[in-house]
């Protein structure tokens, strides 16, 4: 895979990630801005930084196994490394444009 076809099959993975639902909030991780960074290396492994809104998130597990089920239903082979980050911390202000429009 050349970088710029990494990169596009990185968005494609965020699309994919839209998915995943904060069951606190009932939007999704990507539009919560729950996703600091995500990198595939272009042989089967995805690494993820995620970050919850609080870091006590009640939920958090949940949250880890529906990323690593969403990815692997569609990529059974691929390894879905998830890094937990706090800093920086979530603010509401990462949420997106259509987050914002799905809290009304």
């Amino acid at each position: 895979m050349t970088a710029e076809d990494i990169m596009l099959f990185e968005i494609e993975l965020l699309e994919l990630l839209k998915e995943v639902i904060d069951p606190e909030v009932e939007i999704n991780i990507v539009d919560m801005g729950l996703i600091y960074k995500l990198t595939y290396d272009g042989e089967g492994i995805v690494n993820i930084d995620l970050t919850f809104s609080t870091p006590s998130c009640p939920l958090g597990d949940t949250i880890m196994t529906n990323i690593r089920e969403t990815i692997n239903q569609k990529y059974p082979d691929f390894i879905v490394s998830i890094e937990l980050v706090f800093e920086p911390k979530w603010t509401p202000a990462m949420i997106s444009d259509e987050g914002r429009k799905m809290l009304g």
